[in-house]
């Protein structure tokens, strides 16, 4: 459960029963019409940061249970590949619910956190988990070209398109 939604929600809910509570005994007490506003008005203010604070914590933690949810998928990806060491993306693509494009992202984004490495010709579609160290680096484990260096933590064969994860170093 996440609990910045929860406190939010409750907070919501103290700031409308505070502004309700206020504005019921400013009209019942209150003799005159300035007087019921003046209520009105000062129970809404004492309310207002209950619900902007409530509003917050409910939005930051939507945002939260968002990202956590990419997470938990990022992590089945990756539980896949090493359970498997070889994943059709299209395959993994279909078990996650999640288009070929996300899953490269994840894939991107799972070797810029060192947590994968491996290689992957993205025509071909198959997602292979290799040990860094098991790796000859200097030929294209899919055709045997020579291999580019293309960015951090990836080096491209400039022959097949084959994209080789590496784990960045320290």
């Amino acid at each position: 459960m996440n609990v910045g939604r929860v406190l939010g929600i409750i907070l919501i809910g103290v700031g409308l029963f505070v502004c309700v509570l206020g504005m019921v005994a400013s009209v019942v007490s209150a003799q005159t019409t300035g007087g019921r506003v003046m209520g009105a008005v000062l129970s809404g203010l004492i309310a207002t940061p209950f619900v902007g604070v409530g509003v917050f914590l409910l939005i930051r933690g939507q945002r939260e249970a968002a990202a956590m949810a990419v997470v938990q998928q990022q992590k089945k990806l990756l539980g896949m590949i090493r359970a498997q060491g070889r994943v059709n993306i299209a395959d993994a693509a279909l078990e996650l619910g999640v288009s070929r494009d996300q899953i490269k992202e994840w894939v991107y984004d799972l070797v810029n956190k060192g947590l994968f490495t491996g290689y992957i010709n993205w025509d071909d579609g198959d997602l292979i988990s290799v040990d860094a160290a098991k790796m000859d680096l200097t030929k294209c484990p899919h055709c045997g070209g020579q291999l580019e260096l293309a960015g951090k933590g990836v080096v491209e064969c400039p022959y097949c398109g084959t994209e080789i994860f590496l784990r960045p170093g320290p």
